[in-house]
């Protein structure tokens, strides 16, 4: 397949699949507005293109084609999974279009291709607010971007809506199959639909009872599916389990919604049986015998009966007559929908209860069997249908039956009041359980509050002791600091001095230099003006030389288009003769003949005057010409004299500005030098005064933080004493606690002896609880321990704390007095700051006019520049015309000498062609006699050779005629055989479109009753 035009598409398409074709472009598709999924993959596609009208698309695959970039994709607004791998991508654009809410697109694969840049691919990818999946690597094949350090970290960075990157979760782990698989559950459902809307049954087949269908890969398939659902369920169930032991309180919700559902199912069941009893009495059929089970467990062995009477159950002829049959089927599926109604409930039970135990999983895994054992769901309600209609054949021949459904309901009213006393006594011990965890609580959260008061307390002490080290050394980095700035300022006016000496060396060069450079620029000056006069003079030159030139030419030029005109005038002549054999025109010829040997006497004549008239003026031409080149030799080598000379000049003045520039750069360099020095003084200076500043902040800073420490310390203090009060509240009430708990532990007893039925369950939680209580009695015993230890080194602390107040006072005195030298310090260093602010002013001032004076210069050197690189070119022009013009007068020499080697080639040939021209004259006569006859004879012969050649042609014209007839009557014949085929064939295409709508038909009856049950 080369085009999708080539193939009829319907326009109610759901699914189209082109994997491996030659399809070259995307087109065709407009029509298709309810396509939900394209595939063209493996073929030979360019460009993404003709998808604007495709809404409603969901899933596209283009891998492996040959695309290159992304685009054509801004109109899918419903496109959730796109495929693009193993292509040519190194352009994303086209993603930006998918930028915004409106755009579902959630997973993208793109490996094997080029993309190379992760701006850009962060860029196009960031705006994709509905994006969770992205692969760029799978199975080795990625791409370039995927070989950079740091790229997996940074795209999920920039990309935090991103759940699964090349395979693998966030947290570099591989992502779970549900989440994989869960875009192929939306494929199939998408699939379901499409087989659905298809092709939808009549009310006549919904009526007529179908036939069980065999579907083996249907239902494969669906229970691979339920598999993949069971096993997580399964795990958690199986947590569950685990949990349940340590949360009565679960367990007993979970029991209560069980056996309520339970109670709702054997009454479903009764008023099915009921129903069937009164429509048994309304008919008469002959009595039969039936055993009625005892239901011991009324729920699990229940169901585990009725689905085993299920399976055993076979097809038997009812010997209701049909008219019946037909009006019992409604009632069947009316109780066939309550029981499905039952199911449900239990299914979302189920789901909304995840902490369920092992017991109600057993009971639910028959059903589910059941389910997979069964071929088809369709042959399942059949059946069900057809054993209903059996237990009705049943009823009406067992009166009997009342009595067995009395002692079900007895059972029933039995059964609940048993659930009522259990649901008390669980009520009971539920509040029980619920105080005891209430003091529980109470007492770790006393228990939390003293440890964290304590903790709290020792990280203070520590606080404070590291506060003190940390003003030590401040001090001591203080004392370093004023030091080492005397000592930079003692190094800075040394420098100044030395830079100040500098600065006058460096005025005096440039003075110099000033100088040199004016006595250059005049000696330059007057060079360029000596060039450009001998430049306008070669110019002039040339301009004579070039209209000469012209002048011969045109010359040459009209001598050539006479010989041609000759030329052709005598081939005229030639070609208008004619020769007979006649008297007349032989009289005649010979007149003309001798007219024309005198004319051409004369014309030789004349030619031979103009011969020698050309002679002369060729010899004169050569003269002149052997002038002008004597002329141009002297003026050439005038020229090129003048060329060495200029450029000898250049060599000097090149050195010349190359020294100057060396010199300049010099300059520039030592000032470059100064100004970084003088910057550098600068900002030392900021950074010295900044740095008193800040030491005198930090230090008043220190102060007060020393001071509202010390205040914290007081507020500690009395904080303590309020918790040795709160300790003696403390110990009070776990005296009352332990008399309390050996209370409970006596009721627990009480409470053993009367739930002994129901303490399989309790058991277990009581043997913890009492752990429980043991460790924290142990706990009790250890924390009054530890608040002994605490109230010892907190005393011990108080003293200590003494000690660092009178510490930190003295510490106090000694700031103070160093506060004082410190503003002496700077007090001092302002004074000098502000002689050395006025000494920088100045030199900036003096920096600022060396900086003009550069400048100036700067700009008399680029102006210097400018004229020297002008006059470079105009010397470059001047030798570029120079060699023109060498060259021109060297083809034009050439072109003289081949002019008069053509003029004598010419008078030779022009003699050789009169002479051949009066031989051919004299041999054409004779051949023209010869030639006459030949004609005459050749003319008859031919015209013999015409007349059998039409005969011959004729006769092969007829013959073809028929074959041509014959071969269009065998292939009328071999069209009417085709057209028959071709027929059978359609008919044939007709009778399996029928039969596959109607296998349609019946698949979509099956997949919407697997629908409902799912």
């Amino acid at each position: 397949l080369r085009s999708l035009r080539d193939v009829p598409l319907r326009p109610d398409l759901r699914s189209l699949n082109a994997h491996s074709n030659s399809i070259a472009r995307i087109e065709g598709l407009g029509h298709l507005r309810n396509l939900q999924h394209l595939d063209l993959s493996a073929n030979q596609i360019r460009r993404i293109e003709g998808l604007g009208a495709l809404a409603n698309l969901r899933t596209l695959s283009l891998s492996c084609n040959l695309i290159t970039k992304v685009e054509g994709l801004e109109k899918l607004f419903n496109l959730t999974v796109l495929n693009l791998s193993y292509n040519c991508i190194h352009d994303l654009s086209g993603l930006r279009s998918l930028h915004g809410p409106s755009h579902k697109i959630s997973h993208i694969e793109l490996h094997s291709n080029y993309i190379s840049n992760v701006t850009h691919l962060l860029q196009c990818t960031k705006g994709l607010h509905c994006l969770t999946n992205l692969t760029l690597e799978k199975n080795g094949k990625a791409n370039p971007v995927c070989h950079t350090a740091g790229y997996r970290e940074t795209v999920l960075q920039s990309l935090p809506q991103l759940t699964v990157l090349d395979g693998r979760g966030i947290s570099v782990e591989p992502a779970d199959p549900e989440e994989e698989n869960c875009s192929d559950l939306q494929c199939l459902e998408d699939i379901v639909g499409s087989l659905v809307s298809s092709g939808c049954p009549s009310s006549r087949d919904q009526n007529n009872v179908a036939l069980p269908l065999v579907t083996p890969h249907i239902d494969q398939v669906l229970a691979h599916f339920r598999q993949r659902t069971r096993i997580p369920l399964q795990g958690t169930t199986s947590s569950s389990t685990e949990l349940v032991s340590s949360s009565e309180t679960e367990k007993t919700e979970l029991e209560k919604i069980y056996s309520e559902m339970r109670i709702k199912r054997i009454e479903d069941q009764i008023s099915q049986i009921l129903q069937k009893v009164s429509d048994s009495s309304r008919q008469e059929a002959p009595p039969s015998t039936l055993k009625a089970k005892r239901d011991t467990d009324p729920t699990s062995e229940s169901e585990n009966e009725s689905g085993k009477e299920n399976n055993r159950k076979v097809t038997k002829r009812s010997k209701i007559p049909t008219h019946r049959r037909t009006s019992l089927s409604p009632k069947c599926h009316a109780s066939y929908l309550k029981n499905k109604i039952t199911d449900r409930e239990e299914k979302k039970s189920f789901s909304k209860c995840p902490h369920s135990s092992q017991r109600d999983s057993h009971l639910n895994s028959s059903s589910d069997n059941q389910d997979l054992k069964v071929v088809g769901r369709k042959a399942e309600i059949l059946t069900g249908r057809q054993s209903n209609i059996e237990k009705v054949e049943e009823n009406n021949s067992n009166p009997t039956e009342e009595s067995t459904y009395r002692a079900l309901i007895q059972e029933l009213d039995q059964e609940k009041e048993r659930r009522w006393k259990a649901e008390q006594a669980e009520k009971k011990l539920l509040e029980h359980v619920k105080e005891l965890q209430k003091h529980a609580k109470e007492e770790k959260n006393i228990q939390s509050m003293a440890v964290y008061t304590t903790d709290r307390l020792k990280e203070l002490i520590l606080k404070e002791r590291d506060d003190k080290a940390r003003l030590q050394a401040d001090v001591q980095q203080l004392k370093g600091e004023t030091e080492r700035l005397t000592n930079e300022l003692n190094q800075a006016k040394n420098k100044e001095a030395e830079h100040q000496k500098a600065m006058r060396a460096l005025e005096e060069t440039l003075s110099k230099m000033e100088t040199q450079r004016l006595q250059q620029r005049a000696i330059e000056m007057k060079q360029v003006q000596e060039a450009e006069l001998k430049a306008s003079a070669n110019e002039r030159e040339v301009q004579l030389l070039r209209i000469s030139f012209r002048q011969q030419k045109e010359k040459v030029k009209q001598l050539h288009e006479l010989l041609v005109l000759r030329e052709q005038e005598q081939r005229k002549e030639l070609e208008t003769r004619v020769a007979l054999n006649g008297p007349e025109f032989q009289d005649a010829l010979s007149k003309e003949v001798a007219k024309e040997e005198q004319r051409h006497k004369q014309c030789v004549k004349e030619f031979q005057e103009k011969i020698t008239m050309s002679h002369q003026k060729y010899r004169e031409l050569e003269d002149e010409f052997r002038l002008a080149l004597t002329i141009e030799a002297k003026r050439f080598k005038e020229v090129k004299e003048g060329f060495e000379n200029t450029s000898a000049d250049l060599v000097k003045y090149k050195q010349a500005l190359f020294e100057s520039e060396q010199r300049e750069k010099d300059m520039t360099s030592l000032i470059q030098d100064l100004t970084s020095i003088v910057e550098e003084q600068k900002a030392k200076i900021a950074e010295l005064t900044k740095s008193n500043e800040e030491a005198t902040a930090n230090l008043k800073r220190r102060t007060a933080e020393l001071e509202t420490v010390i205040e914290e310390d007081k507020q500690k203090g009395v904080q303590v004493e309020l918790l040795k009060k709160e300790n003696g509240k403390l110990i009070s009430q776990l005296t009352a606690q332990e008399s309390v708990i050996d209370g409970l532990k006596m009721e627990r007893k009480i409470w053993g002896q009367e739930l002994a039925e129901q303490g399989a369950h309790l058991a277990q939680d009581r043997g913890k609880l009492e752990a429980k209580i043991e460790v924290l009695t142990n706990e009790i015993e250890t924390l009054k321990k530890q608040k002994e230890q605490d109230s010892d080194t907190i005393r011990i602390k108080s003293k200590i704390l003494d000690d660092q107040t009178e510490t930190i006072r003295r510490l106090k005195e000694g700031l103070q007095e160093k506060d004082k030298q410190i503003r002496k310090h700077y007090e001092e260093n302002r004074e000098a700051q502000k002689l050395f602010q006025v000494k920088l002013d100045e030199k900036a001032v003096e920096c600022e006019k060396l900086m003009e004076k550069l400048k100036r210069q700067n700009e008399r050197k680029e102006e210097l520049k400018q004229l020297l690189e002008e006059k470079e070119v105009e010397l470059d022009d001047i030798k570029n015309a120079h060699s023109a013009l060498k060259k021109r007068w060297q083809g034009k020499g050439e072109l003289l000498s081949q002019l008069e080697v053509q003029v004598k080639q010419m008078k030779e040939n022009f003699d050789i062609k009169e002479k051949k021209l009066i031989e051919e004259r004299n041999r054409s006569l004779q051949t023209q006699r010869i030639a006459v006859e030949k004609l005459h004879e050749m003319d008859n012969a031919f015209r013999k050779e015409l007349e059998s050649m039409l005969a011959a042609h004729q006769e092969e014209l007829l013959q073809l005629a028929n074959e041509k007839e014959k071969q269009i009557e065998a292939a009328n014949e071999k069209v009417y055989s085709v057209e028959e085929e071709m027929r059978e064939l359609l008919q044939e295409m007709a009778n399996n479109k029928k039969t596959m709508e109607n296998k349609i038909r019946l698949l979509t009856h099956a997949l919407n009753d697997i629908q409902q049950d799912l």
